[in-house]
């Protein structure tokens, strides 16, 4: 009965003020939505590159299907009017105007002039024409292969006709083209890899971030209640009841850990409908680690109520804590983005430890056995926080 009452009596003053709602829901919610990218889907972030095609024939669309292809644009067909339009209101950084003798015969001759419009000073504008340059060069190895062709047929037989010698003009294009897309790449690009191979999901990375980080907070924040009280005499004057530190730091952590629970389902609620997150394929692992990840973090915010002197400065230091330890354990960037000393040196932190099993779940298709290494060591944390705080407590 103690420890509930002292449960009850930490919610009260956790919910006295409305604004708690903004830090138990609100902005978990905001950031986790932002960082996801909206929707977690991942987004073409190629440059965007508006195409006239005044053509329409089958080179102008050969152009255009190659672009597409491109790294580095993202071509979109406009008409002459629009393209102009929105280059002019700086929509987009370049413009390509294909012009309406884009056709086999006109490249043959070498007739064709594209007219490519970039930004002035615009690196994207820039890039754009580097990616048209390189698309129009593969062009023209391939028509330079064709006349090269029809040079040497005409050597040794001349044709007939015009016709006949476009006929195979357009026949050694075709075999060029072919040839060419068939020939290995002369340079091997070189990704940089990681021990761990599963693919970057930024809204589950977002939505598992973003629970740990506004979860953290808060239960590190258990160290101001814990100031506050001593500072009002409110621990002094349980000296007069039957109350053990640790019967009072277990309520104090049990409370908060129940509250912390309830807002961790309501953030994955949200993971699960919003961002399409798949929370639920393990539950029971989820479950675990929700729970170790509470404790450890409750209980590092009791140990330091057992240091910290004033409320002011325990929210100050809970807050500086929870982001320093939520941003070096991966929950606002991928760990993999740090130098291997960093990613060593960050597993004494607890938030590693409640980051990696929930990735484990998510993205690893890890059970319950497999983030057991990860729900023992946070329970660690929590045993020998809660042990710290029990030994450090004082009344005054």
């Amino acid at each position: 009965m103690k420890i509930l009452s002292i449960i009850w009596k930490d919610t009260l003053l956790r919910f006295a003020s409305r604004s708690e709602l903004l830090f138990f829901l609100i902005l978990p919610i905001v950031f986790t939505f932002i960082l996801a990218g909206g929707t977690g889907a991942p987004a073409d972030n190629r440059i965007h590159l508006l195409v006239a095609d005044q053509a329409g024939s089958p080179l102008s669309q050969q152009i255009i299907a190659e672009l597409a292809k491109s790294e580095s644009v993202r071509p979109e067909v406009v008409t002459l009017a629009e393209g102009e339009a929105a280059f002019a209101d700086r929509a987009a950084s370049a413009l390509l105007v294909i012009p309406a003798n884009c056709d086999l015969a006109a490249l043959e001759t070498g007739e064709i002039v594209l007219d490519l419009r970039q930004l002035p000073n615009n690196l994207n504008g820039a890039a754009a024409g580097r990616s048209v340059q390189a698309v129009l060069y593969r062009l023209g190895s391939a028509v330079s292969i064709g006349r090269q062709a029809v040079a040497e047929a005409e050597r040794l037989r001349p044709f007939a006709d015009e016709a006949g010698r476009s006929a195979f003009f357009d026949a050694a294009l075709v075999a060029a083209q072919d040839l060419m897309a068939q020939a290995p790449d002369r340079l091997e690009p070189v990704l940089a890899s990681t021990e761990d191979p599963v693919k970057y999901d930024p809204a589950a990375n977002s939505s598992a971030g973003q629970l740990i980080t506004w979860v953290f907070i808060p239960l590190i924040g258990i160290s101001a209640a814990f100031a506050f009280e001593r500072q009002t005499g409110t621990l002094r004057r349980l000296l007069t009841t039957p109350t053990g530190k640790g019967a009072f730091l277990l309520g104090s952590i049990l409370g908060n850990v129940f509250w912390a629970l309830v807002q961790m389902t309501l953030l994955i609620l949200f993971g699960v409908v919003v961002l399409r997150v798949n929370w639920a394929d393990q539950p029971a692992g989820l479950a675990l680690v929700m729970i170790a990840s509470t404790l450890a973090a409750a209980a590092l915010g009791a140990m330091l109520g057992a240091f910290v002197k004033t409320a002011s400065q325990a929210n100050g230091l809970s807050i500086m804590l929870g982001m320093v330890m939520a941003l070096l354990g991966g929950c606002w960037y991928p760990i993999e983005l740090f130098p291997e000393t960093v990613r060593t040196a960050v597993k004494v932190l607890p938030t590693t430890w409640a980051m990696q099993g929930m990735t484990d779940l998510l993205l690893r298709g890890q059970g319950v056995m497999g983030v057991l290494p990860e729900v023992g060591v946070l329970l660690g944390f929590a045993a020998i926080f809660f042990a710290v705080g029990v030994a450090r407590f004082r009344y005054e």
